[in-house]
C-alpha cells in the first residue's frame, strides 16, 4: 500500500473502434485494444489508471453483447473481466444512438513494465455492429 497518494502526472485518452463480430468468452478470436499500460520509457512502477470507459454506438444497435478483456502478459493471454449488455436502439433526431459507460472499469490499474510485458485492456462486440470505445485515465 502506498504511503502518499498517487496522481496522474500525464491525462490520458484512448479511442478505438469495435465491430468485427466476436462470439468467443475465451480470449481468441478479433479483439481490439483499447488501453494499455505506459510504454517503456516511462519506465517500471509506473501504471495507467482507468477513470471512465464510455462505449458509443456508431448506428442501430440490437441486444448485443460487449466484452472487455484483461491481459497481464502483454497480449500473450486474455481473459474475460466482463460484459456489457447494449440495447437494441435505431437513432434519429430525437433518439442519441446506444451510450453507456462501464462501471466495472474505473480505477482499474494498467501496469507499465520495462519490457513488452505491460498490462492491455481489449474489447469485442458479440454482433458485428460498429461501437467507438473512450478510455479516460492518466498515467502516474
Amino acid at each position: 500500500m502506498a504511503t502518499s497518494a498517487q496522481y496522474a502526472t500525464t491525462p490520458t485518452v484512448d479511442i478505438s473502434q469495435i465491430s468485427t463480430a466476436n462470439t468467443n468468452r475465451d480470449g481468441t478470436g478479433t479483439l481490439v485494444e483499447i488501453a494499455s499500460g505506459p510504454s517503456v520509457a516511462q519506465g517500471s512502477g509506473v501504471g495507467k489508471r482507468i477513470s471512465t470507459v464510455v462505449i458509443c454506438a456508431t448506428g442501430t444497435t440490437t441486444q448485443n453483447m460487449i466484452r472487455f478483456f484483461l491481459s497481464t502478459d502483454g497480449g500473450t493471454t486474455k481473459r474475460l473481466i466482463g460484459e456489457v449488455v447494449t440495447a437494441p436502439l435505431t437513432p434519429s433526431g430525437i433518439l442519441p444512438a446506444y451510450q453507456a459507460v462501464v462501471p466495472f472499469l474505473s480505477g482499474l490499474i494498467l501496469q507499465g513494465q520495462v519490457s513488452s510485458n505491460s498490462c492491455k485492456l481489449y474489447a469485442s462486440t458479440h454482433a458485428a455492429e460498429t461501437y467507438n470505445i473512450f478510455v479516460f485515465g492518466g498515467n502516474f
